[in-house]
């Protein structure tokens, strides 16, 4: 598992599930506790949408965000097609495809403040 901090753990758990297309791995709105993984991906890594309750993650997840380095990368099939997606669902674009040596990335927020990559091979 690893972890992602959010404003609102079950606000971001909506915006992950609904919009972004992720799977519910275990539920516990009582402990604020809610993660997710990729769809069909049963023995994959959990996504963690951990609360920035804490001051140094969130001084962490808003110099990432202000700096514009995103807090993630996840690798898709076709960056293009699935930002349509995105977009389509109303996720904010921060940056179009571009294709360099290494591969497509484009960049999108989150609305739960991260900014996350999406990467091509």
């Amino acid at each position: 598992m690893c972890s992602i901090h959010v404003d609102d753990p079950a606000a971001a758990f909506a915006v992950y599930t609904e919009t972004l297309g992720f799977e519910e791995a275990l539920v516990m709105p009582e402990h604020h506790l809610y993660v997710v993984r990729a769809p069909g991906d049963t023995d994959g890594v959990g996504l963690l949408l951990e609360p920035s309750d804490n001051p140094l993650a969130l001084s962490y997840r808003q110099g990432l965000h202000s700096s514009e380095i995103p807090a993630m990368v996840f690798g898709v099939p076709d960056v293009a097609a699935e930002l349509e997606r995105l977009r389509a669902s109303g996720v904010v674009i921060h940056t179009e495809p571009e294709t360099t040596p290494y591969g497509t990335t484009a960049v999108f927020d989150d609305g739960c403040g991260n900014l996350v990559q999406l990467h091509q091979d």
